[in-house]
């Protein structure tokens, strides 16, 4: 039972609580990144580059494999007439444009992450100084009627 209590006083922490709704509100921003990336900026540079979709680009490795090696599958007819087919393997494709993708997905999310940051950094640091005083308070009766006294007990230690 203490296992469990500890675990529970630890999950219901300030910091755990505020570290799994900055997971949630991450996720969601990097979908929001994503729609960005995928729907607005990438058509127009598509465009520029001569209507290419970069989620499209890839090249075919297959002809390298059947190069090296015959890669065909022998399959026997299912009917039972005992002929044997050759059927090509599965094609192998390496999809760098999904890479390229990813990679500007991550650059703009880098960015807008080191934006907020840099936001919240200067906002903690406007909260953190406080503003001086313009003219120091004015003393209080006590310490005025103090100062008049030790001013006095000066001036007699003085004349002896």
């Amino acid at each position: 039972m203490a296992f469990f209590k500890e675990f529970r006083e630890f999950a219901l922490k300030g910091n755990v609580m505020d570290m799994a709704v900055g997971v949630i509100i991450g996720g969601a921003f990097g979908k929001i990144v994503s729609s960005l990336v995928n729907d607005i900026l990438m058509p127009p540079i598509g465009a520029l580059l001569g209507n290419t979709d970069f989620s499209s680009l890839r090249i075919d490795l297959s002809r390298m494999r059947d190069l090296s090696s015959k890669a065909t599958s022998l399959v026997t007819d299912t009917i039972g007439t005992g002929k044997v087919e050759a059927v090509p393997a599965e094609p192998i494709y390496w999809n760098y444009g999904a890479f390229i993708q990813q990679c500007v997905d991550f650059t703009i999310l880098a960015l807008c992450v080191f934006l907020m940051v840099k936001m919240m950094n200067r906002l903690m640091k406007k909260k953190e100084t406080p503003a001086p005083p313009a003219t120091p308070p004015a003393p209080s009766k006590e310490e005025v009627l103090l100062t008049e006294i030790r001013d006095l007990l000066k001036a007699q230690q003085e004349h002896k």
